[in-house]
């Protein structure tokens, strides 16, 4: 019988734990979790109705991210709220979506079905925005709710809520390209508030985008003080 390499065994146990935290993210509802933790912190029942699964399917999910270390988990009262553990978490995330863009034709596919896109749309870098930001061209709206903006957003952006955006819509300036900052390249948000904003004969475009991917590459993000106004000055 042949002896067990102590090296070979520590090696397979090491290997195990990269591929404990690869079977952590193996599942579609639970990369939708981590894709809404990157935003704000939520409470289990929250998430449950954004991503349309039952309290306890959502809570068996969050169950294996926690055991992962992928989340951390604060109960106050009766709730249960989670986050994500750390910022590596949302950019592996982030990370994850631009090699599944880089080697999987089919993600281009799905996306553009998904989220309505034509080979005549347009989306605009952060490179380009940043540009035309400092030279006043442009507005910046972030059309995400009101808790997501207040907990990180680009600096400069104004919070319209999708929500808000057909009441507030007469507030925005009408001289200047409208950029609309959402989740991300795969967030359907950015897509209804352009589509609103050209029915009003407004010039608006996607940022390629989201807070996650402007973290991640490391550019600044502000934060709102409690009791902020959402509202347009």
């Amino acid at each position: 019988m042949d002896r067990e390499n102590p090296a070979q065994t520590t090696k397979q146990v090491l290997f195990g734990e990269f591929a404990r935290l690869a079977k952590a993210h193996a599942n579609p509802i639970r990369l939708e979790l981590i894709d809404l933790l990157s935003q704000a912190p939520r409470t289990v029942e929250v998430l449950a109705e954004m991503i349309a699964q039952s309290v306890a399917a959502t809570s068996h999910h969050l169950r294996s991210l926690l055991n992962a270390r992928l989340v951390v988990a604060e109960k106050q009262g009766l709730y249960v709220t989670y986050q994500l553990a750390d910022q590596d978490v949302a950019e592996f995330w982030v990370a994850l979506q631009d090699m599944a863009q880089h080697h999987l034709a089919d993600v281009h596919r799905l996306a553009a079905d998904y989220l309505g896109i034509t080979e005549e749309d347009k989306v605009i870098d952060r490179t380009t925005l940043m540009a035309r930001m400092r030279r006043g061209e442009v507005t910046l709206i972030d059309v995400r709710p009101w808790e997501e903006f207040a907990t990180g957003h680009i600096p400069g952006a104004v919070s319209v809520p999708l929500d808000y955006l057909e009441r507030m819509v007469y507030s925005l300036p009408v001289d200047q390209e409208i950029v609309v900052c959402s989740r991300g390249p795969f967030c359907i948000l950015s897509r209804k508030a352009v589509e609103l904003l050209r029915r009003h004969d407004l010039r608006a475009v996607p940022l390629s985008d989201g807070i996650p991917q402007w973290r991640a590459a490391g550019l600044p993000v502000k934060m709102e003080t409690e009791g902020a106004s959402p509202e347009i000055g």
